[in-house]
């Protein structure tokens, strides 16, 4: 495999091979950072202390081995089965309103396997995922079990205003979909949404005592470890908490900083000192991780919204409608702080509860009739296969991969 060659799917932690001069700033060689976007035969790289850099597709490297590989499966995976696709549906802001001019186009949907993937020892790709992570297609038993949980992207995606069926096989899936909905959705949708806006209340708080500690260590004398961690303690205990278990936390806190800057690349060591030396020779301040963007947020609180809605209507529109749309809106624009969304979040908790007790929604999905649409699938499948019937999942499907002795299968 040719390291300078293979797909760069977007998330893929990556090396440079070049110098490239950056403003005023040099990006050496042999930096790491994780790919973001694709453009044409160029790659955007966010680089931690730097920002986003575009490189040439053939200045890049896999910074692992096991990533080289898994790119090299998921191209392949994604040319072989992309003709068995049975469903798909735009979704996320293009779908709920909430889209401007410039926002991506986020496609999910439905894929089959032909009989003889399905029927092979090894088994085959669940996801298909496009190489610039905008497209993503899931097998259809992995549809349904996802469904039968009530997870939000699946239903979402099955619900979803102008959702398309490109084979029959699709027809049949939106015909059926009403048996995935269920009072589960309470939780799937509202419950985990507050959980996770508390969540990125306490990463928020986390990142700012990043940049509080870079700024600590270049100070004159530089405060030892110790130093760091009770300051830390002063800034972060908790009601009740003693301080020598601040403290400690705090300690942990900054030998996590290290190590993770070490795993990035950005350190040449995983030692406290290393960390010193790159607060006082470059003072970086350091990007918010991906998870505490204003869109993260805005999600969070719209399923929050839908899953009253749902449980109170029995029905579903994903289209976000006014005044909640206005308020959306302003928190993707950072116009509203983190702590306010989590406000937000917590004064429709008690709404949330009592859409889920006088909710008309099936307690459960209706797991037979899930069942029954899979059976259906697998055997149409098969009936196309034996019967040689044009198209992908009949004569003209893709020959299975050959399957080989691997020592990890000793």
């Amino acid at each position: 495999m040719d390291a300078r060659a293979v797909p760069l799917p977007a998330g893929t932690e990556v090396g440079t091979r070049v110098d490239r001069v950056v403003g005023e700033r040099r990006v050496p060689q042999g930096a790491v950072g994780r790919v973001v976007a694709l453009a044409g035969s160029e790659v955007d790289v966010a680089i931690v202390g730097v920002g986003v850099v575009r490189y040439a597709r053939d200045e890049l490297v896999p910074r692992k081995q096991g990533q080289l590989a898994y790119a090299v499966r998921r191209e392949a995976a994604w040319q072989a089965l992309r003709g068995g696709v049975v469903l798909e549906a735009t979704v996320g802001s293009r779908a709920w309103g909430l889209a401007h001019e410039g926002s991506d186009t986020d496609v999910r949907g439905v894929f089959v396997w032909p009989l003889a993937w399905a029927s092979a020892l090894a088994e085959p790709a669940t996801d298909l995922v496009s190489e610039d992570g905008s497209t993503t297609y899931w097998e259809v038993g992995k549809t349904v079990r996802q469904a039968l949980r009530a997870d939000p992207n699946t239903l979402e995606m099955l619900f979803v205003r102008g959702v398309r069926a490109v084979d029959p096989i699709g027809e049949w899936l939106l015909a059926e979909r009403d048996a995935f909905v269920s009072i589960e959705i309470h939780g799937t949708f509202g419950r985990y949404a507050v959980s996770q806006l508390d969540r990125l209340t306490h990463m928020l708080r986390l990142a700012e005592h990043r940049h509080v500690v870079m700024d600590w260590l270049r100070e004159d004398p530089v405060p030892e470890l110790d130093e760091v961690a009770r300051r830390l303690a002063a800034l972060s205990a908790r009601p009740g908490q003693r301080p020598a278990d601040a403290a400690a936390q705090g300690k942990e806190y900054v030998k996590q900083l290290y190590g993770s800057l070490y795993d990035q690349g950005q350190l040449p060591a995983r030692e406290f000192a290393d960390l010193v030396a790159l607060a006082r020779r470059e003072g970086p301040r350091f990007e918010l991780p991906r998870e505490l963007r204003p869109k993260n947020a805005y999600h969070l609180l719209r399923l929050i919204s839908t899953a009253i809605d749902w449980l109170k209507t029995g029905e579903v529109n994903l289209e976000v409608q006014e005044p909640l749309r206005t308020t959306l809106l302003a928190i993707k624009h950072g116009e509203l702080a983190l702590a306010d969304v989590v406000r937000m979040a917590d004064a429709l908790t008690p709404e949330l509860e009592a859409a889920r007790v006088s909710s008309r929604l099936p307690r459960r999905p209706d797991v037979a009739r899930a069942d029954a649409l899979l059976r259906r699938v697998r055997e149409e499948v098969a009936r196309r296969a034996v019967l040689r019937e044009p198209g992908p999942l009949g004569a003209d499907a893709p020959p299975p991969p050959v399957v080989a002795w691997s020592d990890s299968d000793a």
